[in-house]
C-alpha cells in the first residue's frame, strides 16, 4: 500500500465503482414513485414487517429484510399507536414502525492522503460498508459491516490493490486493524466535538433519568437546558449473558469516562450480521463501573421503550450533544479522559 493523491472528479469515479466495497450510487430516476420522497431508511433486523395501515393489527402486505434500504415517502403518527412510540414510515406500498428503521444518507466524501500519528475519529456516511482484512497472497476476508453513524479510529491512509482509496481502522476492543473504503467514511474535525457550556460551573451540571417516562433531562442548576427520549435496560433482574441484570440501576451516580466510540458486544472477529457485534457505538459516557453508558445507538430507533442491555441507549445526536456537554471534558476527541464529573440521578 502507498500514499495517494485524488481529486474530487477521481473520488466521485471511485465511488461508483464501489471497488472492493459496498457501492453505493447516486439516485436515479424514480418513476410513478418520484414524490414525495422523505428519505431513506435502512432495515436493522432480520425482518419487518409492512402493514396495510399504520397499525400493528393491520394486515401485513409484504416484509424486509436485514439491511435493506428503502425509499420513505414520509412520517405519520398513528392513532393505532403503539403508544409508547407511533411513529410509522409510509412507502409506497403500505407502512413499516419506525422501531427498526435506521434513517440513513448516502454521503460519499474526499478522503485525505495521511491521517496524524494519533489517528483520526470518522464516521460512517453511507447505509454500510463492509470492512475487511488482509489475508495471504492479498486476499481480502469480510469482517464487520459498519453502519452509518457509528463512529471508528482511523489509523492510516492508503491505496488498495485495485488502486482506490482506503482507510485502517484499529478495533478499540480487539486491538486489530481491518479496512474500509476511505470515501464512505466522514473524517470529524476536532471543533465539531468542542465542548458545550465549559463556563458553566462543573457541579451545576447535572442529569436526570426518568425509567418510568423513557426522558433524559440535563439542567445547569435548575434550568432545563435538554431534553430526549431514550430506551433504558430491559426491566429484568436476571443475569443476562455478561452475568449482569439487564435492568437499568437506579440511584445517584457521576459519569466517570468518556469514550468518542467503542467496540460492543461479545468480541468475535466475524462477518456474521447475526452475530452480538456493535463496533463504532458512538458517543459514550460510563457512569456505572459495570459498563452501565450513554451513548448513539444505530441499530433501533424505538426510544421511549426500554430495549437495551442495562445502558441509556440514545439517538445518535443526543448522544454525541451530551458527551460534549457533560463533564469529565474529554478533549481533545483522540483521547479519553476520566474523572469525577456530571452528577447523573437515575430514578422510575
Amino acid at each position: 500500500m502507498s500514499s495517494f493523491t485524488l481529486t474530487r472528479r477521481d473520488v466521485l469515479k471511485l465511488a461508483l465503482l464501489g471497488l472492493g466495497a459496498v457501492a453505493w450510487r447516486p439516485l436515479g430516476k424514480l418513476g410513478k414513485f418520484a414524490a414525495p420522497f422523505y428519505g431513506l431508511g435502512r432495515i436493522t433486523i432480520a425482518q419487518v414487517s409492512v402493514h396495510r395501515e399504520p397499525s400493528l393489527t393491520s394486515p401485513t402486505v409484504g416484509y424486509l429484510k436485514r439491511d435493506q434500504v428503502v425509499r420513505l415517502r414520509g412520517l405519520v403518527v398513528s392513532p393505532y399507536g403503539p403508544s409508547y412510540n407511533p411513529r410509522w414510515y409510509r412507502l409506497p406500498y403500505g407502512y413499516i414502525h419506525t422501531a427498526y428503521v435506521q434513517r440513513v444518507k448516502v454521503l460519499i466524501n474526499k478522503p485525505v492522503p495521511s491521517v496524524p500519528e494519533k489517528g483520526r475519529l470518522a464516521e460512517v456516511s453511507v447505509p454500510y460498508t463492509r470492512a475487511w482484512r488482509e489475508g495471504r497472497g492479498g486476499k481480502r476476508i469480510p469482517v464487520y459491516r459498519l453502519y452509518y453513524g457509528s463512529v471508528h479510529w482511523v489509523t492510516s491512509a492508503a491505496v488498495g490493490k485495485y488502486g482506490e482509496p482506503i482507510y485502517k481502522l484499529t478495533d478499540d476492543l480487539l486491538g486489530v486493524s481491518y479496512f474500509v473504503y476511505a470515501p464512505h467514511l466522514r473524517l470529524i474535525p476536532d471543533e465539531e466535538l468542542a465542548p458545550i457550556s465549559p463556563d458553566v460551573p462543573k457541579g451545576e451540571k447535572w442529569i436526570e433519568v426518568d425509567l418510568g417516562a423513557q426522558t433524559l433531562i440535563a439542567y445547569e442548576g435548575t434550568k432545563e437546558v435538554y431534553r430526549a427520549k431514550i430506551s433504558s435496560g430491559i426491566p429484568s433482574d436476571k443475569p443476562g449473558d455478561n452475568g449482569i441484570p439487564t435492568r437499568t440501576p437506579s440511584g445517584h451516580f457521576h459519569i466517570f469516562e468518556k469514550w468518542p466510540t467503542r467496540h460492543m458486544g461479545e468480541g468475535a472477529l466475524t462477518a456474521a450480521l447475526d452475530a452480538y457485534e456493535l463496533p463504532g457505538v458512538p458517543w459514550v459516557s460510563f457512569f456505572v463501573n459495570t459498563g452501565v453508558a450513554f451513548h448513539g445507538t444505530y441499530w433501533h430507533d424505538n426510544f421511549g421503550r426500554p430495549m437495551s442491555h442495562g445502558c441509556i441507549n440514545m439517538r445518535n445526536s443526543d448522544a454525541k450533544w451530551l458527551f460534549r456537554w457533560s463533564t469529565p471534558v474529554n478533549y481533545p476527541p483522540h483521547s479519553h479522559e476520566g474523572g469525577y464529573g456530571t452528577r447523573v440521578w437515575v430514578h422510575e
